[in-house]
């Protein structure tokens, strides 16, 4: 069931839908809440949503009566991340200042760009747990002060949107995942704002993915729609689109649906195959490793053990080593599906290169995931040499979380698998 925290997914999908902006611009709300019904919200939980009664509801859906109030509409516009100029309103509190849109990518800055690559590098080096004050320090001091000159260039906005996807991938990286969907929110209206729409579908995809770490697949697959929705006014970039695909097939394989999982990560195969027209400094890297990765976790959901298996040690091996935290990641991946498939010796093996990971890797989410390990490892602790082995991971695990316990809480995120694509 869709949930009340899916509603950015659905109201983002939904910006560029002519019908959408129709109806807003004729102050319709009666119209605009059947599009949402329509698209997985049910009447309770849209009214739950704007805060009014379902009885109001009924009447604005089947026109009984209409919206009237102004602070009605600036009610329904804030709980929907409406921006304001959609209903005739004043910038909404949560809005980026306005700039014109277009639709054609601005220019980037080259300091900004030259920022980015540095963080993305010492991120999958080190991890983002001692990154994001860094980031959060430059984007603020950096970047969005330019965004209060009278004459900003969209390009400002869209280094801005860029760098908050990237604090909100480096709080998820501490653990931190109602953090980062706050940064990813606001990454999303700074990208819309710059007119940059393949930064925009970007960072949807960006969203899938932390959705799918909530455990919430629904959410997942709008999140992706939303980002297809964007790139169909775009060059073609086929490692988006893949990641999208991605993204999609691991949602399918977590509600289990098995074929249009499949054929979502073979369209995902296809699209990496395809020549691109465009290349895009802000879009995540989504190359052959992180495929494989993704495709090991939504066929391990599945239950297809064997080529999960497969795809899981072809990421670790298609990984640079520069990739720390990345083929960390996908190491505990092959761990896990060895411990699935009950070959304990292999367990105990691909273990202890999984211990050898850099210990000043400081990302919690690999600790978490560690944790969630020991879980599975566990149930095996009959076999000798997986027993003895445990002794040795629990001394590794004890010393990453003493050299993380500033970062790591009690909140701290769950256990589930990920790749690492960025």
């Amino acid at each position: 069931m869709t949930q009340p925290q899916d509603l950015p997914a659905i109201v983002a999908g939904l910006m560029d839908d002519p019908r959408f902006r129709d109806a807003c611009a004729h102050r319709d709300m009666g119209r605009l809440f059947r599009m949402l019904n329509h698209r997985g919200l049910s009447t309770r939980q849209l009214a739950a949503g704007v805060q009014i009664t379902q009885g109001r509801l009924y009447d604005y859906m089947n026109g009984k009566s209409r919206v009237e109030k102004l602070a009605i509409f600036e009610q329904i516009a804030d709980a929907l991340h409406i921006p304001g100029h959609f209903l005739g309103l004043a910038r909404r509190p949560w809005e980026p200042s306005a700039v014109e849109p277009r639709h054609t990518a601005p220019s980037p800055c080259g300091s900004d760009v030259e920022a980015m690559d540095a963080f993305r590098s010492a991120d999958r080096q080190t991890g983002g747990g001692r990154l994001y004050a860094a980031v959060v320090n430059h984007l603020s001091e950096r970047v969005a002060r330019r965004l209060l000159d009278v004459h900003v260039d969209r390009a400002v906005f869209a280094a801005a949107a860029a760098m908050t996807e990237m604090a909100g991938w480096m709080a998820h990286d501490s653990g931190r995942d109602a953090l980062a969907e706050r940064h990813f929110a606001k990454a999303m209206l700074l990208a819309q704002t710059s007119g940059d729409a393949l930064l925009t579908a970007n960072i949807a995809a960006s969203n899938s993915h932390l959705a799918l770490q909530s455990g919430r697949p629904e959410a997942a697959m709008q999140w992706a729609r939303s980002g297809f929705g964007h790139l169909e006014r775009c060059p073609r970039l086929p490692s988006l689109a893949a990641r999208l695909h991605a993204m999609t097939a691991r949602a399918l394989a977590v509600t289990e649906q098995r074929q249009p999982a499949l054929r979502e990560l073979e369209m995902a195969r296809a699209c990496l195959q395809a020549a691109a027209d465009a290349t895009h400094v802000w879009a995540s890297p989504f190359d052959a490793a992180a495929l494989a990765s993704e495709s090991a976790l939504a066929l391990a959901d599945l239950g297809l053990y064997a080529g999960a298996l497969r795809h899981a040690e072809e990421a670790v091996r298609l990984r640079e080593e520069g990739r720390t935290r990345s083929k960390a990641l996908g190491r505990i991946t092959v761990v896990d599906l060895h411990a699935r498939r009950n070959d304990l010796d292999a367990v105990v093996c691909c273990g202890y290169e999984l211990l050898a990971t850099s210990p000043t890797l400081s990302s919690v989410r690999f600790v978490n995931q560690l944790a969630g390990l020991r879980d599975t490892l566990d149930n095996h602790r009959a076999y000798p040499p997986v027993r003895t082995f445990l002794t040795r991971f629990d001394e590794a695990v004890r010393a990453r979380r003493l050299l993380l316990a500033d970062l790591i809480s009690p909140r701290s995120g769950g256990h589930a698998h990920e790749a690492d694509t960025r």
